[in-house]
């Protein structure tokens, strides 16, 4: 198999059993033995040994022979033979350590690690099963009614309707006062100005001329 197809096989195999800080390394140059060295980091014993069967399984089902394994009695550091790749799963502090990094870090492989999953692909609903899903529609009728509109309260400016004039009642007339005075001729009466005068006493006549 050629090294980049077994490499992509052993990181999909660390990532389906979720390997922590997986990086690849170039080894041509620095040993004739295997081409490529591929560390990666489990948090317990358990997930160490869960990582080391994935990459066997997942190597072994790519066509290529079972490879051989070593440390899963301990499960802190666990090797992986595949080959022409060596896989290293270690736990943290094993990790820290040991820093095979130093060792065979000259030259990284960029790789797309951590790629999301694809995604699913949904089937098309028919129109008969949209119909059911969607919601029956109300008829016009038992839409509700729109709120009556409240009448805007008058303003301070808005003048009050003034009531009907009347015609103003005319003044009375005032009393006329009678004053008589005395040394009016005939013995009669004089009236002040704007009173009523009385007329003088008829004198009597004798039938004798």
């Amino acid at each position: 198999m050629d090294i980049r197809k077994l490499q992509r096989v052993i990181v999909d195999g660390l990532e389906d059993v979720k390997a922590q800080n997986i990086v690849v390394f170039n080894t041509e140059h620095l040993s004739p033995l295997f081409e490529r060295v591929i560390v990666a980091s489990g948090t317990s014993n358990r997930q160490t040994r869960s990582l080391a069967a994935s990459v066997r399984d997942a190597v072994k089902s790519a066509g290529e022979p079972a490879p051989r394994t070593e440390g899963e009695d301990n499960g802190e550091w666990i090797i992986v033979d595949c080959g022409a790749a060596v896989v290293h799963v270690m736990q943290p502090a094993i990790r820290e350590y040991y820093h095979l990094e130093e060792l065979w870090g000259d030259k990284p492989v960029r790789m797309k690690i951590g790629a999301a999953p694809p995604t699913r692909l949904v089937k098309a609903a028919s129109p008969a099963s949209e119909a059911k899903r969607a919601p029956a529609r109300r008829p016009a009728s038992a839409a509700p009614a729109a709120p009556a509109r409240r009448p805007k309260p008058a303003t301070a400016t808005a003048r009050r309707p003034t009531a009907a004039k009347r015609p103003a009642a005319r003044p009375a007339a005032p009393a006329r006062r009678v004053v008589r005075t005395a040394g009016v001729k005939g013995g009669g009466a004089a009236a002040r100005p704007g009173a009523s005068a009385r007329r003088p006493p008829a004198k009597k006549t004798s039938g004798k001329r």
